[in-house]
Formats: C-alpha cells, structure tokens, sequence
C-alpha cells in the first residue's frame, strides 16, 4: 500500500471506529503523546484520548447505539520522508437511523508519523464551519 492510501486509511479508520468499533484499536492508531485540539478542548496521550472516547460513548454522543456517522470528504495528503500532513474535511451526522442531518462540519488538520507499527497520528487540529 502506498504512504498516500495507508495515510488516508488511518484517517477513515478513525472516523469509522469512533462510531462503531473497538476503542483500543481507535487509540491505537496514534502515537504514545499523540496531540487532538478542538474549539472547546485540548488532549495529550493515548490515555487522555481513551478516556474521551469512552465519555462520548457514555453520554451517547458517539459510538455504537448512537445512530452516528462521521463522514471524511474532501481530502489532501503530502507526504514529506517519515512526516505526514492530511487535512480533510468531516461531515458528523447524527439521528442517522430515522431522519440523518449533519450536526456538524468543518476540518480535520492532521500530523502523521511513520512508525514500526504503520502511519500514527501524532497531532489533530479540528475547526468547526
């Protein structure tokens, strides 16, 4: 698989578990310190970033039961040797079982590594609009 298809299947990846699947393969597609920062919020660490996606899933926001999608559109990667950007835009919608609507748009800002394991994201920067 070529770094562009392996780079922009971690970013799918992501976005398919964080509605349906198992949460320790979500974090483990980013590296040990990895950084997400978004309006309203910043986590560091793999541990940090577990234990937000197990809130979500325990508010029901996302995750399975939730009736939530979110959907990667446009997307541009570059690779640079072991360094990576990709930024994408995201569709999150939700009520997806009975009347689908987006709650929220905007965009993905992301830093990969390459590591032993395969492309991590090392730093997710999200804007809403």
């Amino acid at each position: 698989m070529s770094d562009d298809a392996a780079i922009r299947n971690v970013v799918a990846r992501l976005a398919i578990l964080a509605d349906e699947g198992d949460l320790e393969e979500y974090v483990d597609l980013f590296t040990d310190d990895a950084r997400w920062d978004m309006p309203g919020g910043e986590l560091q660490g793999r541990d940090n970033l577990l234990a937000g996606a197990i809130e979500r899933r325990a508010a029901g926001t996302v995750g399975p039961g939730s009736n939530t999608r979110h959907v990667i559109t446009t997307q541009a990667v570059a690779v640079d040797g072991d360094e990576a950007a990709s930024d994408a835009y995201f569709q999150f919608w939700v009520n997806t079982a009975a009347e689908p609507s987006i709650a929220l748009f905007g965009t993905y800002q992301d830093r990969l590594v390459r590591t032993d394991g395969g492309w991590k994201l090392a730093h997710r920067t999200i804007s809403f609009g």
